[in-house]
């Protein structure tokens, strides 16, 4: 979650929501995604932090499958980064702080671990909540003036 901390910073630079995610791969540790919200710079509603990671994933095994694969995102994912999480096969979910707009793992659906899903997600939520709400306050606060 530490990395994608330090992720989700790098977007303040380029005035980027801050939310940041990596993906790890769990038999050996090495960070096969890492990315920050770029909706702004890539003019796409799609450029969420989870599914530029997703993709990167994807790309360096050669495989869409990541089921051998940890991803961490500082803020809990909406519904069309939760179902692309469990498309993607991704064996283990962990996420900062709960989102009360958009959260599609806990706090407004249960995508992740849905029974009727074919796929269920291992979750481990509030990890760094704090410093990955502060974050986004912080930059909203900014924002507002």
């Amino acid at each position: 979650m530490e990395a994608a901390l330090a992720v989700a910073t790098e977007a303040l630079a380029v005035d980027e929501v801050p939310i940041g995610c990596v993906i790890v791969e769990n038999s050996s540790g090495r960070i096969l995604g890492r990315a920050h919200n770029r909706r702004l710079l890539d003019a796409d509603p799609t450029a969420h932090a989870e599914i530029l990671a997703l993709r990167q994933a994807a790309a360096a095994l050669g495989d869409w499958r990541l089921e051998n694969c940890t991803l961490a995102v500082t803020l809990e994912p909406c519904p069309m980064c939760a179902g692309a999480i469990v498309n993607a096969r991704v064996a283990r979910l962990i996420y900062g702080c709960a989102d009360p707009k958009a959260g599609a793992v806990r706090t407004l659906y249960n995508l992740c671990d849905d029974p009727r899903l074919n796929h269920r997600v291992e979750i481990l939520s509030g990890v760094l909540a704090e410093p990955c709400g502060r974050l986004l306050s912080d930059f909203f606060r900014q924002r507002r003036g």
